[in-house]
């Protein structure tokens, strides 16, 4: 039993080594909140706060991007107010900016498609400070 032991510590240790050395397994000290999707798109994590006076960013941490919107929670309008203002936000199209899940609730995952996590953290940052 005690080679079995040692291959299995072995084929757990190459992983964590490897991935140690790759510089692509560990984000640039990206807010866990914003993850990338092979091959193109990104996943954002959100916390809506539908009703406010104007559409803007509130927050960006580690949990989640807080964003206000300008929209009712009712009937989609501020799922929607939300996809719109996003987009302008990153600079993309309205149709690669979509709900991944959460479309009933306050926390949301949004996907923007044909970005970089680099690009969404950017014009985050950038809108956050403004």
């Amino acid at each position: 039993m005690a080679p079995s032991k040692g291959k299995k510590d072995k084929a757990k240790a190459k992983p964590t080594d490897s991935a140690k050395s790759s510089p692509s397994a560990q984000p640039d000290n990206f807010p866990s909140c914003i993850r990338s999707i092979p091959p193109s798109s990104v996943a954002i994590t959100i916390h809506a706060k539908p009703g406010a006076k104007s559409s803007s960013i509130t927050d960006l941490s580690d949990e989640a991007v807080g964003v206000q919107i300008d929209a009712p929670a009712k009937d989609g309008e501020a799922n929607a107010a939300l996809l719109d203002f996003m987009s302008s936000v990153f600079g993309v199209k309205r149709r690669q900016v979509s709900i991944g899940s959460g479309s009933k609730s306050r926390d949301k995952v949004v996907i923007v498609e044909e970005v970089t996590i680099q690009t969404v953290f950017n014009a985050l940052d950038k809108v956050s400070k403004s």
